[in-house]
């Protein structure tokens, strides 16, 4: 199925109006076949009291872009995606500036996909390295 880039990354950044991504300034800026990769700032709104970015700020960045990854493989109008687990290897720490995560499907099953996500920083050093576990149910009415 071939991915159309502009149309999947305007239906995931309106997704994320009035949501958490929101708040944490999540955008989602890249978009191909087996990738979707999304930015969120590093600043205090997403700091741990030691000043550096929180693991569970970056654990919600990973979920949701492999969350929305999920998207672009089903029909949103009749399927619904479940983050079911989710693990994250947090490998460098990061102060300011930008950290970017792009979801790569390693499964992509007719109930179950399996993301590998990496959180890297404006230089491509590796932040956290996460996997996420989505179930894809029938959407409820």
């Amino acid at each position: 199925m071939a991915i159309d880039k502009e149309k999947a990354l305007e239906m995931c950044n309106r997704f994320s109006k009035n949501t958490l991504m929101e708040h944490l300034g999540i955008v989602y800026i890249d978009a191909g076949e087996d990738f979707l990769k999304a930015s969120m700032p590093v600043n205090p709104q997403v700091h741990q009291p030691m000043g550096l970015l929180h693991g569970g700020a970056t654990v919600a960045l990973a979920e949701s872009v492999g969350s929305a990854a999920s998207l672009m493989f089903i029909n949103p109008e009749v399927q619904e995606v479940r983050g079911i687990e989710i693990s994250a290897n947090h490998l460098k720490s990061k102060r300011n500036g930008m950290v970017y995560g792009t979801a790569r499907i390693v499964h992509q099953g007719r109930s179950l996909h399996l993301w590998e996500i990496r959180i890297e920083d404006e230089h491509g050093a590796l932040i956290s390295l996460c996997k996420l576990t989505n179930m894809i149910l029938p959407r409820r009415r």
